[in-house]
């Protein structure tokens, strides 16, 4: 049973039970950094410092992956919402919201609209903030938030209403392929005749486009990625010396992802007081911070149809190097 708050009459708030935030987070980077090969998982990237150099990776002239969603859906948008302006809207960490206020304008240019929208997204304030905002500017939406972690087994309620799922950016590519799977089938298991999954992917392209993208010129990659220790220092009370890190982003051709680590400069051993862990590495080890797979129509039909949903239809610039998917669940009849 989730504890819902009503914030005004067209807002309301819901928190996942469960596990909190700071519990899941101990858990995950106590797994991470315990084993020989070590990780943590990128949504931790995302505290306040954090979120505001990913909005300067976004405006990044080699970033090519926001600009090139935003101009996908903006020539789509209306296709899409075409059947769901008496909707509900679910979008899976939702964020800032200028993606879900290009669907919206879609629906709210003609009278007759009647969306409840239902962001899903780990901050709440960030999630407040948005709600008031589109509130404000479409009068005829009702805003229903979740707090929580999306990537769990997230279970959502049905009203009887067509819904439209929606997870942008190329978050997707951010799982490990079971994580995934389980995901995308979790979502399936819950769709009904006439909802439909809007899923963003990240496409394969030259190998220098896509690596150029996480090792800008001007670093503010390199310092999105170092960012993370610094979430562990002050969350953890632990004591790792950024500057001992290098930023190292490639390709990796075997798994078609990009990975993410930091890189050790010397041997390094810091502390992490609330976990009451010690982390060795040697000169030259690594910490996996992030990986993005990237995706061909194969592999993506192939990556809906294990989850039990197919592509209805496909949306993508003219280079082919992003896609917005337009998926529904298979009948399980």
């Amino acid at each position: 049973m989730m504890n819902t708050t009503l914030i005004t009459d067209r807002i309301e708030v819901a928190r996942l039970p469960g596990d909190t935030i700071d519990e899941e987070f101990r858990k995950d980077v106590l797994e991470g950094l315990s084993g020989p090969r070590k990780f943590i998982p990128s949504k931790y990237f995302y505290d306040t410092r954090g979120s505001q150099l990913f909005r300067e990776i976004c405006r990044l002239p080699e970033y090519y992956q926001t600009r090139t969603e935003m101009s996908v859906l903006k020539d789509c948008a209306d296709t899409i919402i075409e059947n769901y302006r008496q909707a509900d809207v679910v979008e899976f960490g939702s964020g800032e919201d200028l993606k879900i206020r290009t669907l919206l304008d879609a629906a709210f240019k003609s009278p007759g609209a009647d969306i409840c929208y239902i962001p899903v997204d780990v901050s709440e304030p960030t999630l407040l903030e948005s709600a008031i905002e589109l509130c404000r500017t479409y009068p005829a939406l009702r805003v229903s938030g979740i707090v929580g972690d999306f990537t769990k087994h997230l279970k959502l309620a049905s009203f009887g209403r067509k819904r439209l799922f929606l997870f942008f950016g190329s978050t997707i590519g951010n799982f490990s392929d079971a994580n995934r799977r389980e995901f995308l089938m979790n979502i399936a298991c819950q769709m009904q005749a006439g909802d439909r999954f809007i899923l963003g992917i990240d496409m394969m392209k030259p190998l220098e486009i896509v690596e150029l993208a996480y090792n800008d010129s001007r670093g503010v990659t390199a310092e999105f990625n170092k960012n993370i220790l610094a979430v562990l220092n002050r969350r953890l009370n632990a004591d790792f010396d950024v500057d001992l890190f290098e930023h190292l982003a490639f390709y990796n051709a075997d798994e078609e992802r990009v990975e993410m680590h930091l890189r050790a400069k010397c041997n390094i051993v810091a502390e992490v007081g609330k976990l009451g862990l010690n982390v060795t590495l040697r000169a030259g080890e690594t910490i996996r911070t992030e990986i993005c797979k990237k995706f061909s129509r194969r592999s993506a039909a192939a990556m809906a149809e294990e989850a039990g949903m197919m592509i209805e239809r496909w949306h993508a610039d003219p280079k082919g190097w992003f896609s917005l998917l337009e998926l529904s669940a298979v009948s399980r009849d």
